[in-house]
Order: structure tokens, then C-alpha cells, then sequence
């Protein structure tokens, strides 16, 4: 009798109001494992991405990536990698790697116009189109991060007003529920920051549409801390100076100032020869 009724009790009948509990324990066990690492592997990448212009035909891409020496040993042969798969990249966009130890490297890619820098940038961030990129991506398993920068730009007589709009799409480093909000944030693996310096600093735009985004100013660079996990939209005008439009009103003023010249000063008079003495 007393089997029975035990038997009873845990029959599957009974136990169906487990089914819910159950089904959100094995769903949400990729958020016990993301949370243990977090704690065990804590600011393991650390990433800084800069676009520095130093004229408006001069400047450069600058990223700065350390690895923590925690991931390297238990992941060496992975993070190398993807460190050589960066520096290949960087190859193909005109650009030079250093390797500061083996656990952080210093990219560079110069530019020339706000053009050429739109065009390098979205082809080292977002190689997607390369049949390479895509096999590397594949077989390192590399979330897929959707990545593009524009550079507006309006020329003025002695000035250029500049705009960059930057989108990156970080929600795959995150651990999504079925209706796509947040659950676990990589934000404590994962460090990433983008800068921007020119010479007479830059103005944040935000818009209340978009997720505000912590910034913070260091001289006439700009810097934003990326939100891992989420959907990050930076915008920023800045103005530089315009080199056509100032040897425009250079030489406008030198004729200018030449033909007041001829119009002002006296025309020297000559004095006819002086008649032989006898």
C-alpha cells in the first residue's frame, strides 16, 4: 500500500507542472555556464578602436587589442588564430600590425579623405564578403557582428563639416531569450571602446530613439564605451579645415593685394636724357 501510493505520487500525471520548470532549466543552462565565466574569466579582451585625424587628407585606424594572459592558457592556440587572421586583414586594407607580447598587437591603416576611410574601415570590420574571411570566420565558429561606418561630408569656403555615423551590432556576443531581449550581458569578458580625435575635437549626437551610449572626453578625443550584447549607433560632427577653399582666398588675395598695388603707388616718371655740353 504504502508503494502504491508513492508510486502514485510521482506518476507523470503528477509531475506535470514540472515540465515548465524543467524545460526553463535546460534553456537556461548556456546562462549558468556564460555567468561562471564571467566571473572565472573577467576583462579577458580588452579592444580599442581609433580614427585619428590628423588633416582632413591625413590619418589612421588605430586598434589596440590585449588579450588576458588567463584566455591565452586555456584557449592558446584559438586566440593565436585569431591574431593571425587580424593581421592578414590588415594586409589586405594597406595597413601594419605590431605585436606589443603575445597576448596584445597594435593595428594601424592609414587614410587619405573621409571616403577612403569609410571604405577601409567597413572592409577590415566587416569582411563578409570574402569567400577567406567567411572560411576563417567558420572555422574559428566567430559570432557574426554587423559592422558599417559612414562619413558625411559638406564643403564650405575654408571649412569641412564632417558627420560619422557608426552602427555595430554586439547582441550576438549576448545570450538571447526566445523574444530576443538580454538575458546575460559578455559585458565582463569584453572591454570595447571607440575613439575619435581631431584636431578641434568633435560633438556627440544622440538620439532619444537609440540606447545612449557612455562617453567621455580626453582632449579632442572622443570616446565611447561599447555595450557588448547590445546594439551600439555612435554619432559625431566635428570640422576640419578646408584646403582648397584656403588656397582659394590665398590667391584671390594675392591678386587682389597686386592689382591695388599697381593701382595705388605712383607710376615712376623718367627723366629725358641730359643734352651734351658744347
Amino acid at each position: 500500500m504504502p508503494y502504491r501510493t508513492l508510486s502514485a505520487a510521482f506518476s507523470p500525471d503528477r509531475l506535470s507542472w514540472l515540465d515548465p520548470v524543467i524545460r526553463f532549466l535546460l534553456r537556461s543552462r548556456l546562462v549558468w555556464v556564460f555567468l561562471f565565466a564571467s566571473l572565472m574569466l573577467s576583462g579577458c579582451v580588452k579592444s580599442e578602436v581609433g580614427i585619428d585625424f590628423e588633416s582632413p587628407n591625413r590619418g589612421a585606424i588605430v586598434q589596440h587589442i590585449r588579450l588576458d594572459e588567463r584566455l591565452t592558457s586555456f584557449s592558446n592556440g584559438t586566440a593565436k588564430t585569431w591574431l593571425d587572421s587580424i593581421e592578414k586583414r590588415v594586409r589586405r586594407v594597406q595597413g601594419k600590425t605590431r605585436r606589443l607580447s603575445n597576448q596584445e598587437i597594435l593595428v594601424t591603416i592609414p587614410f587619405g579623405n573621409g571616403e577612403e576611410l569609410e571604405t577601409r574601415f567597413n572592409e577590415f570590420f566587416s569582411p563578409t564578403n570574402s569567400p577567406k574571411t567567411r572560411s576563417a570566420q567558420k572555422e574559428l565558429d566567430l559570432p557574426k557582428l554587423d559592422s558599417h561606418l559612414s562619413v558625411q561630408q559638406g564643403n564650405f569656403l575654408l571649412l569641412q563639416r564632417h558627420r560619422l555615423i557608426y552602427d555595430l551590432d554586439l547582441r550576438s556576443l549576448g545570450v538571447l531569450a526566445s523574444d530576443g531581449s538580454l538575458l546575460a550581458s559578455p559585458g565582463s569578458l569584453i572591454e570595447l571602446e571607440f575613439g575619435l580625435t581631431t584636431p578641434w575635437g568633435a560633438r556627440n549626437i544622440i538620439h532619444r530613439s537609440k540606447t545612449p551610449i557612455s562617453t567621455r572626453r580626453e582632449g579632442n578625443q572622443l570616446i565611447w564605451t561599447l555595450q557588448p550584447g547590445q546594439s551600439n549607433h555612435l554619432e559625431a560632427v566635428f570640422w576640419l579645415p578646408n584646403p582648397l577653399g584656403i588656397g582659394t582666398v590665398l590667391i584671390v588675395a594675392i591678386v587682389a593685394g597686386g592689382i591695388y598695388l599697381r593701382r595705388t603707388l605712383p607710376t615712376p616718371t623718367v627723366s629725358p636724357p641730359l643734352a651734351p655740353s658744347s
